[in-house]
């Protein structure tokens, strides 16, 4: 058997993991990145594409294959090329049209009775500092902080303009929270039947932490921008947790009950811890998260559970050996 993923975002993490629970691996390449795909021996197979249609084809040309997703599918192959993959995937496949849509997104984490930030459904509400997020994975590009109605309005128009959106319907004008961001990994197991925590991590975003280094004398005109260029290691003060805990598995229940056949491997809880140290969370992740990247040979948390290294790819490739010996692959594909 074979663990498949596109080439991009935390595909190395997870063939890497898949070699080490004795899987062969392949990558689904763009033919400009294959002769990077091959310097890393633990990738067995590069099947090359030069559309994303091929890409598709590909994908399902692979019978014994179980095919896993990150952020990079959804937001490369688009939703309906995703629709036409065939062969097994690891997860829950009708989570990505809940996690392409901010506002069913957010409906999710509101009924998993997690605090979330207020939301504006027209700009002519908004009468505090917000942020406006387009929808998809896209690692925050086209993000934008306003202070009143007037920038959402001049935003929007920007971005209309510019056809990043076809409607004001397809964004999310949501308060932002001061505090500092936290996003914590978890993974649930549907062969061990827990949640686990896996590790946290901060995003590192251009500009806005860039300007942090620049006197606000420099920086005042100058339009702050979110767009992910890397990820920073973090480790909650041990207090955090238990809510953390709390929220992770009411979000389990909730998809379980809205998204049959439920959560299955990896999800992530992008927060705000306040000056409370209240956690506040502001979008999910339904799959690995690049921040887990940061733990190819586990992060503190894992090795609580596991007690070896554990990277979130390995545990990817680790449920589906329980699975598999267990004749429980349906369990965790879908």
């Amino acid at each position: 058997m074979y663990i498949t993923t596109l080439g991009s975002h935390s595909s190395l993490q997870i063939l890497h993991g898949a070699k080490k629970e004795g899987f062969n691996t392949m990558v689904i390449s763009d033919e400009k990145r294959e002769n990077f795909y091959k310097r890393f021996q633990f990738i067995d197979k590069i099947n090359k594409y030069s559309t994303l249609d091929d890409a598709v084809k590909l994908i399902n040309s692979e019978i014994d294959s179980i095919f896993i997703p990150h952020g990079s599918l959804i937001e490369y192959l688009k939703m309906e090329r995703v629709k036409k993959i065939e062969i097994p995937i690891f997860g829950n496949r009708n989570l990505f049209e809940w996690e392409s849509n901010q506002k069913k997104k957010m409906s999710l984490l509101k009924d998993s009775n997690i605090h979330i930030p207020d939301s504006f459904e027209n700009p002519e509400e908004v009468d505090r500092l917000v942020i406006v997020k387009l929808p998809g994975a896209k690692g925050g590009k086209g993000y934008f902080i306003a202070k009143n109605k007037s920038e959402v309005k001049e935003g929007l128009n920007k971005l209309l303009e510019s056809k990043e959106i076809s409607s004001i319907e397809d964004v999310i004008i949501q308060e932002y929270v001061v505090g500092i961001p936290m996003y914590f990994h978890f993974f649930y197991s549907p062969i061990l039947k827990r949640v686990e925590l896996t590790g946290m991590d901060i995003r590192y975003e251009t500009n806005v932490d860039g300007l942090r280094r620049l006197p606000s004398n420099l920086t005042s005109d100058i339009e702050p921008t979110f767009v992910v260029a890397g990820n920073i290691p973090v480790i909650a003060r041990e207090s955090l947790l238990p809510k953390a805990f709390d929220y992770a598995e009411n979000f389990v229940n909730t998809v379980k009950n809205k998204v049959p056949p439920g959560m299955i491997g990896p999800f992530c809880l992008e927060s705000v811890v306040t000056e409370d140290l209240d956690i506040v969370v502001f979008e999910f992740s339904g799959r690995i998260v690049a921040g887990t990247n940061l733990y190819v040979e586990g992060s503190p948390y894992s090795w609580l559970y596991w007690d070896e290294p554990m990277s979130v790819g390995r545990r990817i490739a680790r449920e589906i050996k329980l699975a598999s010996i267990q004749n429980k692959l349906g369990e965790i594909t879908s």
